[in-house]
């Protein structure tokens, strides 16, 4: 039975903290709102662009909720789609890693974010061809941490929870992978936080680099 690798994409395939929070921070300029740092705009990515949204606005000290976040998160959406590349980029070493293992697994990506945003990011850096499936936020399927949208990649691959592997940079898809009762590798190097007292029974990649080495050992591939 082929194994399944699916992977997360910001902070696990890409680097895109500095354009997600600039989208994020020209959305506040907009509003007459002064700016949060980078990381503290990364720290709030994970669990789809209405939450990143509405978080910003909160920490920005105007919540908004229904219509007015409706509002907001479009104009997120624009400015974003007009900054999608300025800065992201591929991690050192991921290209590399996809390339050894699609001789071996099948591959796909999971991903809260938007679909149109997931499908042109990974036009522009030339990332899509290896992925069998891509699967974003605006689906059929609820996000992560719902397992449902990885269960269905399990049976579209013909996979068992045995033989998948989630490999992302959040408490979102180390939860999703539970839930589906698959194999996790966190990506320590993203943006996302797992505590280090919560890695008991993961597979860890501390750098970007170390990707490939981490998924083959897990397959059992020298």
């Amino acid at each position: 039975m082929t194994p399944l690798i699916v992977f997360d994409l910001d902070g696990t395939l890409v680097d895109s903290r500095l354009d997600l929070a600039g989208s994020a921070n020209a959305l506040l300029a907009e509003r007459g709102q002064a700016p949060l740092s980078v990381d503290r705009v990364v720290g709030m990515v994970g669990e789809g662009a209405r939450v990143l949204v509405g978080r910003v606005l909160a920490a920005a000290g105007t919540p908004a909720e229904g219509s007015t976040l409706d509002e907001a998160l479009a104009r997120f959406l624009a400015i974003y789609d007009q900054h999608l590349v300025d800065h992201t980029q591929v991690y050192p070493g991921i290209r590399e890693a996809i390339e050894s293992l699609d001789r071996h697994a099948a591959l796909a990506i999971l991903t809260n974010k938007p679909g149109h945003h997931t499908t042109r990011l990974l036009d522009a850096l030339d990332l899509r061809a290896p992925f069998a499936e891509v699967i974003g936020g605006d689906t059929r399927w609820p996000r992560k941490p719902d397992p449902s949208s990885l269960r269905h990649l399990m049976a579209s691959a013909g996979a068992t929870p045995d033989t998948t592997i989630m490999v992302g940079d959040s408490p979102v898809d180390r939860d999703a992978a539970r839930q589906a009762r698959a194999r996790f590798c966190l990506a320590a190097y993203g943006f996302g936080h797992v505590p280090l007292d919560a890695r008991d029974g993961m597979l860890v990649a501390a750098d970007s680099r170390d990707v490939q080495a981490v998924l083959l050992a897990a397959l059992g591939i020298a």
